[in-house]
């Protein structure tokens, strides 16, 4: 009869101490902010807070363009029909109503060719230019305009800002004519162009365009 007593007591004590576990959970749980039990959702930022938050575009994209003017999409099929001659590397940027030349632009004053860092050319064959044998290799490429002509002078001072480069280096220079264009060029450009010779590079910009003949 005690041990009957004993093992109702025991299960008493077990009742109270379950029953006193349930409702201080359920107290804690009261207390517990209700988003442990959601999802939370984390707005999109807005554009103007990816600007703030990001090194802005420059308004001066660069670009680089090469002859053959689809080497690269050729190689990575495996289908280059023609050796690399020639890679441009430059930036540009655009007229935004502005006059160009005769004022962005000044006449007999060094031109960088295009924006931000000095213009490069590379050429991965010996070529000629005007007569002028130019050796394989890599220069830095810019130009001194005037209303009918332009000089363009390959330098080897690479890895430099705008005209901040030593014009001791100055290696090989070139007079084409100028011509003027039809159709405007709102931004700065270069493209290679096939001649009944050669290749062209076509430099133009607003209505006004010269061409550097190459042959290779």
């Amino acid at each position: 009869m005690r041990i009957l007593v004993n093992n109702h007591l025991r299960l008493a004590v077990l009742f109270v101490a379950l029953c006193c576990s349930s409702y201080l959970i359920s107290c804690d749980n009261r207390n517990t902010p209700a988003t442990n039990n959601k999802i939370l959702v984390t707005p999109a930022r807005t554009p103007a807070q990816q600007d703030a938050s990001t090194v802005s575009l420059d308004k001066s994209p660069m670009d680089m363009i090469y002859y053959p003017v689809d080497f690269t999409k050729q190689k990575m099929v495996h289908a280059v029909e023609e050796p690399l001659v020639a890679r441009v590397i430059y930036s540009r940027p655009k007229k935004d109503n502005r006059v160009i030349f005769g004022d962005v632009i000044q006449y007999n004053t060094p031109w960088r060719l295009g924006a931000n860092e000095a213009t490069e050319i590379e050429f991965f064959k010996p070529v000629s230019i005007n007569n002028q044998p130019v050796k394989t290799g890599r220069y830095i490429m810019y130009c001194v305009p005037t209303p009918d002509q332009w000089t363009i002078v390959f330098n080897t001072d690479l890895f430099t800002w705008g005209l901040k480069f030593d014009s001791t280096k100055d290696v090989y220079k070139f007079t084409v004519p100028v011509n003027t264009s039809p159709v405007p060029y709102e931004r700065f450009t270069m493209e290679f162009q096939k001649a009944s010779k050669g290749i062209e590079l076509h430099i133009a910009w607003d209505s006004t365009y010269a061409s550097v003949p190459i042959l290779y």
